[in-house]
């Protein structure tokens, strides 16, 4: 699956794909000027790219890419539509970690 991000602006591309990846539960990996940013689905801290080793880059289920302060960004994700959902309010609140006590 593929979804391309246009927003004009100083990281705003890369600022909508981030929120388009966390309205769905998924973790989008550290930014590293000229690297692709790792993404999984869940809650994950991902380093940038060159700190992943091999098999840590193909456990990956996407990847972002593109020029994250000018755009356009592209995430690049396995399956389709599909398989990423946007999260329910209760499972938004689980994954952003603002349960209530």
């Amino acid at each position: 699956m593929k979804v391309v991000f246009y927003q004009a602006g100083d990281f705003e591309a890369s600022r909508a794909a981030e929120a388009w990846c966390d309205a769905r539960g998924i973790a989008v990996g550290a930014l590293q000027q000229g690297a692709p940013r790792g993404l999984l689905v869940g809650y994950y801290q991902i380093a940038k790219w060159r700190n992943l080793n091999d098999a840590e880059r193909r456990a990956l289920e996407g990847k972002m890419t593109g020029n994250m302060r000018h755009g356009p960004v592209t995430i690049n994700l396995l399956g389709g539509a599909e398989d990423y959902p946007l999260l329910t309010p209760e499972q938004f609140e689980h994954f952003a970690g603002t349960e209530k006590s």
